[in-house]
C-alpha cells in the first residue's frame, strides 16, 4: 500500500514493540532522507492463534484489492510472503 505498511513481528519476553517500531521508523526516515515520512504512533494487534494468523495474513494480502489498486492480490508487486513465525 502506498500510505501504510503491515508487519508481522515476533520477539522474546523482553521485546518492546513500540521501541522496535520507533527504531524502524527512524532508520527508514534516515535511509529515505524524509523528515515527515511517518505519522505519530501505530496500531498493533496481538495474534493469539494459528487461525488469527491466517485471517490477518489474508486481510493484509487483500488490502490492495480493497483499495482498488489491483484486481487480484497476486498482481500486487510489493506483496510479501508467509514465513513461519515460531510461537516458542
Amino acid at each position: 500500500m502506498s500510505d501504510h505498511v503491515h508487519l508481522f513481528v515476533r520477539g522474546d519476553h523482553n521485546f518492546v514493540l513500540s521501541t522496535w517500531v520507533g527504531g524502524l521508523k527512524r532508520a527508514m526516515s534516515v535511509a529515505l532522507v524524509k523528515q515527515q515520512l511517518w505519522q505519530p504512533g501505530f496500531f498493533d494487534h496481538v495474534l493469539r492463534s494459528n487461525e488469527s494468523y491466517a485471517e490477518k495474513w489474508i486481510y493484509v494480502r487483500d488490502n490492495p484489492v480493497r483499495a482498488g489498486l489491483v484486481n487480484d492480490s497476486a498482481n500486487w508487486p510489493y506483496q510479501g510472503e508467509i514465513v513461519l513465525i515460531d510461537r516458542a
